[in-house]
């Protein structure tokens, strides 16, 4: 899938969210065609959440298992003195397990799931190459984390569809807002100077200005990751002041994306809605190097966080953090 592509479907679904449908029934038969229609997606949908529940249960249970009895679960698999890596990718399974069975669509969760499982295979792959490992098991260990992959993939796409979040060509789109109590003059102030963008955007290393609307951007890696960032250039495509900018990704493959940030006034003049849109391709390339590091969890669940802080960030002057505060037992 192409950027243009992606531009193309984050418009096309934009602009059907603001049509209505308009059609009488026109007869009983396609009142009931209708009804069928829907009980048939009820029908999915819950297959599709019974399934999404039990890779969270599987995923849970495995992530345990690497928590309590990493060095044992190391000798089955093949690979030794892997207690440590196994343990995060153990919390890892953990957290977007209980991610999913926290959400009624947990679609952004199951896709975290799946770049957990790119992860995985990568290391898996790594570990063929070693003469420490027991190929034979690890070959095993593969094909099994392969076959669960699959299913990961599958009950994603079904979900991303379901929550409209799926895009013509199969990428996926994500569309988050939040009202603000500011003047969208200032926020588009703040946010166009992308100096700034990492005081809000807590997976953001740097962003550097390389050229008229071009810059630079670095994001930390996700907990459990091989690499430890992400780089690549993006290109401002609109740029309207006080009102919306939209851009997207230059070169890599690996990062493709798209997306805007608009600013409209909130109604009886209570502040700003910011609404953030990004489509992205979530297969192909280094997915779980990339889209699982370009957010570190579920992207919606990201933007969402991100968009907080950047609330508390303008009306507060600061975003509320942790850090340098002492911890309990």
């Amino acid at each position: 899938m192409t950027i243009e592509q992606m531009n193309t479907d984050v418009e096309s679904s934009s602009a059907s969210r603001g049509q209505t449908d308009e059609r009488p029934h026109r007869s009983t038969m396609s009142g009931l065609r209708e009804r069928d229609g829907s009980q048939t997606r009820r029908t999915m949908r819950v297959g599709d959440n019974r399934l999404a529940r039990g890779l969270a249960g599987f995923g849970i249970g495995l992530g345990l298992v690497e928590l309590v009895a990493p060095r044992g679960l190391g000798r089955a698999i093949g690979m030794h003195d892997n207690r440590t890596l196994l343990r995060v990718f153990g919390l890892r399974e953990i957290a977007s397990g209980l991610g999913i069975l926290s959400q009624p669509r947990p679609a952004g969760w199951m896709w975290a799931r799946v770049g957990g499982d790119m992860m995985d295979l990568g290391v898996l792959v790594l570990a063929l190459a070693s003469n420490r490992s027991r190929r034979g098991k690890v070959m095993a260990a593969t094909a099994a984390v392969a076959g669960v992959t699959i299913l990961d993939v599958l009950c994603s796409r079904q979900l991303a569809e379901q929550a409209g979040m799926m895009t013509e060509t199969g990428g996926i789109l994500v569309h988050k807002s939040m009202t603000i109590d500011r003047a969208p003059a200032a926020l588009y102030d703040v946010w166009r100077d992308f100096d700034n963008l990492p005081r809000w955007m807590s997976h953001l290393e740097s962003v550097r200005v390389t050229g008229e609307n071009r810059s630079h951007w670095v994001v930390k890696g996700a907990v459990g990751a091989i690499v430890d960032t992400v780089e690549w250039d993006a290109e401002i495509v609109e740029d309207r002041p006080n009102e919306c900018i939209a851009w997207r990704s230059l070169g890599s493959r690996d990062v493709e994306h798209s997306g805007s940030v608009r600013f409209e006034l909130a109604p009886a003049g209570r502040g700003t809605e910011v609404h953030v849109q990004l489509a992205y391709r979530p297969t192909g390339g280094m997915l779980g190097g990339a889209v699982a590091k370009l957010f570190g969890r579920s992207p919606g669940q990201q933007i969402q966080e991100d968009l907080r802080r950047f609330k508390q960030t303008m009306e507060a002057g600061e975003a509320p953090t942790t850090q340098g505060q002492p911890k309990g037992a």
